[in-house]
């Protein structure tokens, strides 16, 4: 049986070629097990959304109004100290 001897530059393409083949075996499995754990989660209901949305929805406008007034009052005094 015969031995073929590579060439640096053989052995450079076969290296990046076994890279490459590695980087696709590994992004296919990642993707296959993406796929298995998406069908395991519990996905809200159209009613549960809508309400889970709402609540977050008052209480970043409650938060904006609150800060809004701290703003305003921070604003108020500090134009009392300087004059």
């Amino acid at each position: 049986m015969a031995v073929i001897e590579l060439g640096k530059e053989q052995k450079r393409r076969l290296r990046l070629v076994e890279k490459v083949r590695a980087g696709y075996i590994s992004s296919t499995r990642f993707l296959r097990e993406c796929k298995v754990e998406l069908k395991k989660v519990k996905w809200p209901t159209k009613k549960e959304l809508i309400s889970v949305t709402s609540v977050v929805i008052i209480l970043v406008l409650a938060f904006a109004f609150f800060l809004g007034l701290v703003d305003l009052g921070l604003i108020k005094l500090i134009k009392l100290v300087i004059g």
